[in-house]
């Protein structure tokens, strides 16, 4: 229901609620126990209205808060009636629960005012470690959801004030670290009872009843602003398909095929066609694959859309059942967020045709995904980090490197941090030189992560992808730069798959190298400017000879400088020449010989052993 309400006071609770948001997630950051949430901040938090309605969200992960409004359903759909002040609700399943997979552990705490429900603060954070057969409850190899961990109901955790003491032993008896999982749902805890404080006061100073229509009217004007978005869109269907490389030494190739539908000011978003779900754990349960499609739909936006779930209302998301956008049960899906990830970029090529002055080319296609585990003076540790920074290219700029996925504010651990916590050293850190794809605007750089185990026998549990299926270029843009995952890096180097089907034993001194993949170019790149050729050799993100072989930029040495006419001539040479297909293309050569890969060709976008 409209109702005349001033917008400066429809303002101030808009952002009196978001700061409520970010004070929960200051308050999971401050007193965590885990680097995997309170450095990577692999977390989220938010508010919803007494109807389970998300009203605001903190500066949080952006693919968590699209998955809240199908954990909310299904709360409000099992405890219909037993819930209570005082209550407070915790789960995981993504069978029965809106989960995603088992390590995102919801903690939700109704608030009450006189006696009724007005809202619910509610909170996300990925769990260090819940069980299951590898350390960090995410291993690639599972083939059920029961070798995972430990699969928790939609349970009471505090029951009108009573805390769940039975199952806070089951808890203990079913983590390798039961003092940070404690400690971190300790910090949910504090979180949700600090935005209760918060949202009590809101709800006194306005009224109930004004509150309450407040709410409604900012769910309505969010559902507008959306609205007015996609009715700028022409109308029509489009279709984006992209790959996975798979899983195992002999990978076979994930399709996640999108076709979308704008009607006017509505849009459908069907993932008909993807592949089948498969007997790994990338599996990925629908809360999750519906966060990417609001992801994109908010990231497109031109005007400011509140965190209301309002806006949600005219995105229809069509996901198969069993499928790998929408599993059933028993299907294991702890590594599913690589899924999630990668919905983004194949998004983001759907709407490329769309509105191509606004799309970015492939990015690093998600997250990697390493945990190293073992026992140090006999005690368990888990190294677990989310790492992330390359983006592809877009239409008016170079893609950024060493900053987060747009799908989440993930951050990379500080070397200092893990050096002083676990027996590990790292050994390498940095962005990864004539990396990324070429193009009038080049991709982001792929960076270069490298451990040494210090102490006795680990295991090493890898997700990561892009090596097959390079990160796509846009407007006859390179497409990005290959992942690798190497063992002891040097003339006896092993090369991992992307995601090895088992927990890869790591001994004293074996030295573990993750390089990402880099984004994709966007552009001719016989069209980027020589000034910022040079700049790129001046900064050491390339040599001199990629910039003469790649980019036809032609430099004399002392002093550093273009040669104008050398580089035109050059550049005509190239331009000429590109009838030739390349199966080893110049710019990845020079990326892969010091890595001492070299046997490869590139047919398309992808890569093919030779």
């Amino acid at each position: 229901m409209a109702v005349n309400i001033d917008p400066i006071t429809k303002e101030v609770v808009k952002n009196a609620l978001s700061s409520i948001g970010d004070e929960m997630a200051l308050v999971i950051m401050r007193t965590a126990y885990s680097p995997i949430v309170r450095d990577s901040g692999d977390f989220s938090t938010g508010l919803c209205d007494r109807n389970g309605k998300m009203i605001a969200s903190g500066l949080t992960m952006a693919l968590h808060l699209g998955s809240f409004p199908d954990a909310m359903g299904q709360l409000l759909a099992q405890y219909d009636r037993d819930i209570n002040p005082g209550d407070m609700f915790i789960w995981n399943d993504p069978y029965g629960g809106g989960g995603m997979h088992l390590p995102d552990v919801y903690i939700v705490k109704p608030v009450f005012h006189d006696g009724e429900i007005e809202g619910f603060a509610t909170t996300l954070v990925h769990q260090i470690d819940l069980g299951g057969s590898a350390p960090g409850s995410n291993a690639v190899f599972s083939t059920e959801i029961y070798q995972e961990g430990l699969r928790i109901p939609i349970i009471k955790l505090y029951d009108r004030e009573a805390p769940n003491k039975s199952f806070f032993k089951i808890l203990e008896k079913n983590t390798r670290l039961p003092d940070k999982v404690a400690g971190d749902i300790r910090a949910q805890i504090a979180a949700c009872r600090t935005a209760e404080r918060a949202y009590l006061k809101l709800i006194e100073k306005y009224g109930v009843e004004t509150f309450r229509l407040l709410l409604e009217e900012m769910h309505d004007h969010s559902e507008a602003l959306m609205r007015d978005e996609i009715a700028a869109l022409p109308d029509g269907t489009w279709s984006f398909t992209d790959y996975l490389d798979g899983f195992g030494e002999d990978p076979e190739p994930i399709p996640l095929a999108v076709t979308m539908t704008i009607d006017g000011d509505n849009v459908t978003i069907d993932w008909t066609g993807s592949a089948s779900e498969v007997p790994a754990a990338i599996n990925c349960p629908i809360p999750f694959t519906k966060a990417a499609c609001y992801v994109v739909l908010k990231c497109l936006a031109e005007q400011d859309i509140p965190n209301f779930e309002g806006f949600m209302r005219p995105i229809k998301v069509v996901a198969p059942e069993g499928t790998i956008v929408n599993p059933r049960l028993p299907a294991p899906c702890a590594a599913r967020a690589i899924i999630g990830w990668r919905a983004l970029d194949v998004l983001f090529g759907a709407f490329a045709q769309v509105v191509p002055d606004r799309i970015p080319a492939g990015g690093e296609g998600g997250v990697t995904f390493p945990v190293i585990g073992g026992y140090h003076e006999g005690r368990p540790y888990i190294c677990s980090e989310t790492l992330a920074g390359a983006w592809g290219a877009l239409p008016d700029r170079d893609g950024v490197h060493g900053i987060p996925n747009p799908g989440g504010n993930l951050t990379n651990q500080p070397v200092e941090m893990i050096e002083a916590l676990y027996p590990i050293e790292v050994t390498r850190y940095g962005t990864v030189k004539n990396s990324g794809g070429p193009g009038k605007h080049r991709g982001g750089l792929a960076f270069v992560r490298e451990y040494r185990l210090l102490g006795n026998d680990a295991r090493l549990v890898m997700r990561s992808d892009r090596r097959m299926y390079l990160p796509y270029g846009l407007a006859n843009g390179a497409p990005g730069t290959p992942s690798w995952n190497i063992i002891n890096p040097g003339p006896k180097q092993r090369v991992l798959p992307v995601m090895p089907m088992e927990a890869v034993k790591l001994t004293r001194g074996d030295v573990f190298c993750h390089v990402s993949a880099g984004g994709g170019g966007y552009g001719d790149p016989l069209e980027r400017e020589p000034a910022a050729v040079l700049d790129d050799v001046s900064e050491d993100r390339i040599t001199v000879a990629y910039a003469r072989d790649v980019y036809g930029v032609v430099m004399g040495n002392d002093p550093l400088a273009v040669d104008p006419a050398a580089t035109d001539a050059l550049r005509d040479r190239l331009r000429s020449g590109r009838k030739i297909v390349d199966p080893q293309p110049a710019f990845l050569r020079h990326f892969q010989e010091p890595l001492g890969i070299t046997s490869f060709t590139l047919e398309g976008e992808r890569l093919l052993k030779v």
